[in-house]
C-alpha cells in the first residue's frame, strides 16, 4: 500500500515541492530508492548523493533544499528535521502494512478470573497473566509473556514474545518491551554477616512511564523498600541492567550493554554510549552525554559531555592516579614557571 506526498505533509508537515497526488509505497536510502520511494537527506555531506538518488521525492532541511534542487529532479519535502519525519512517516508505512493482531484471549493462555483484560486487548498464545493484573485498552501480549500479580500494562504497550513482566509493576502507554526483557526482578540486595550473605526482601516495585521502548534481554530490578521508576519517554537498548531503586529522566537514552547500580539517580535528556557504568547512589544532572566505555564514579552535577576510564590496576594505585590526573593542571602551570625561571637564569648566567 502506498500514499500520497500530499497525505505525507497533511500528517507531519513540511513545505512540498512537487505534485501533491505523487504517490510512494515506503521509504528507502537515498542510493537504494528507486521512483517508488521517498527517501531522506538528513547529513549534509551526502548532498551529491542526494542529487543522485532515483527516488520519487525527497526529505531535505532548508538548508540543503536550493543545492539539492539544482540538480535533483523529483518532488521534495522541505522540513526542519528530516530525520524525524523520516521516523515518522516510517512509522506510517509499517502501519500500512501491518496486520494487527486479534483483539482477545488466545486459548492457550492462562488468565486468573480477577484479571482485568480490556476487550480490545490481544493475549497471545502460552501467556500466563496472574491474580488482579490489569491489561488496558489495545495492549497488545506477545506469545509466552508471563504478566504477574497486580501488575498494569497500559493502553496500546506491546509485550513482544517471552517479556517477563512481575508483580505490581506498571508501565504506561505505547511502551514496547522487546522479547527477553525482565521487569521486576529481586535487585541484588544482601546484608554480609560473618561471612555470609542474608537477602534482603525486595518489596518495591518497577514503574515505568509513557512512551517507554526496552530492549531485548535488558533487566530492570525492583526496588528494596521504595520503586525503581523510569520516568516517560526513556529509551533503553538491548542488554541494559538497571539496578535497583534507580530513578532515570524523561526522555533519557541508553544504548546496549549500560549499566546502572541501585539507587544512582539519572536526569532528563541523558544519553549514555554503549557499555558505560555508573556507579550506585550517585546522581547525574539533566542533559548528561557519557561517551561509550566510560566509567561514572562519582556525581556529575553539571550538563556536558563526559568521558573517562583507566586501565585495570590495584585499587590503591588507580585512586593514586586518579588524584595525580586531577592535579594535571595546576602542576602543568607549575613546570611552566619553573622552566622559566630556568630560562632566565641560564639567560644571566650566558650573559656573564
Amino acid at each position: 500500500m502506498g500514499t500520497r506526498l500530499g497525505e505525507l505533509v497533511e500528517r507531519f508537515g513540511g513545505q512540498l515541492v512537487g505534485d501533491p497526488d505523487l504517490e510512494v509505497q515506503g521509504i528507502a536510502p537515498l542510493d537504494g530508492a528507486d521512483a517508488s520511494h521517498i527517501s531522506f537527506l538528513s547529513n549534509s555531506k551526502l548532498r551529491a548523493l542526494a542529487a543522485q538518488s532515483r527516488a520519487a521525492a525527497l526529505i531535505v532541511a532548508p538548508l540543503d533544499d536550493a543545492t539539492v534542487a539544482a540538480t535533483y529532479e523529483g518532488a521534495r519535502i522541505v522540513t526542519t528535521n528530516p530525520y524525524a519525519y523520516f521516523a515518522r512517516a516510517a512509522q506510517y508505512f509499517v502501519a500500512l502494512e501491518e496486520t494487527p493482531p486479534p483483539a482477545g484471549v488466545h486459548p492457550s493462555a492462562v488468565v486468573h478470573e480477577s484479571a482485568r483484560i480490556d476487550p480490545t486487548a490481544h493475549i497471545g498464545p502460552q501467556v500466563t497473566v496472574e491474580a488482579g493484573a490489569v491489561v488496558k485498552a489495545g495492549a497488545v501480549i506477545g506469545a509466552g509473556c508471563f504478566v504477574g500479580r497486580d501488575a498494569e500494562i497500559g493502553e496500546d504497550t506491546q509485550l513482544f514474545a517471552n517479556v517477563s513482566f512481575h508483580a505490581r509493576c506498571r508501565i504506561g502507554k505505547r511502551g514496547i518491551l522487546h522479547s527477553g526483557a525482565v521487569i521486576g526482578t529481586d535487585g541484588f540486595g544482601f546484608a554480609r554477616e560473618n561471612g555470609v550473605y542474608i537477602k534482603i526482601p525486595q518489596t518495591g516495585r518497577v514503574i515505568l512511564g509513557d512512551d517507554v521502548d526496552v530492549g531485548a534481554n535488558t533487566t530492570i530490578d525492583r526496588g528494596a523498600l521504595a520503586d525503581t521508576v523510569i520516568e516517560d519517554g526513556v529509551k533503553l537498548d538491548n542488554q541494559i541492567q538497571i539496578g535497583h531503586n534507580c530513578h532515570i529522566g524523561a526522555n533519557t537514552a541508553m544504548a546496549g550493554c549500560v549499566g546502572v547500580a541501585g539507587s544512582a539517580r539519572i536526569g532528563k535528556n541523558c544519553t549514555f554510549g554503549g557499555a558505560a557504568m555508573v556507579l550506585g547512589h550517585l546522581e547525574i544532572a539533566d542533559n548528561v552525554h557519557i561517551s561509550s566505555g566510560s566509567m561514572v564514579s562519582r556525581s556529575v552535577l553539571e550538563p556536558g559531555q563526559y568521558t573517562g576510564f583507566y586501565p585495570l590496576a590495584k585499587n590503591a594505585e588507580w585512586e593514586k592516579s586518579a588524584a595525580i590526573v586531577r592535579n594535571l593542571s595546576s602542576m602543568r602551570e607549575k613546570i611552566r614557571a619553573l622552566e622559566k625561571q630556568i630560562k632566565n637564569l641560564t639567560d644571566n648566567t650566558e650573559q656573564k
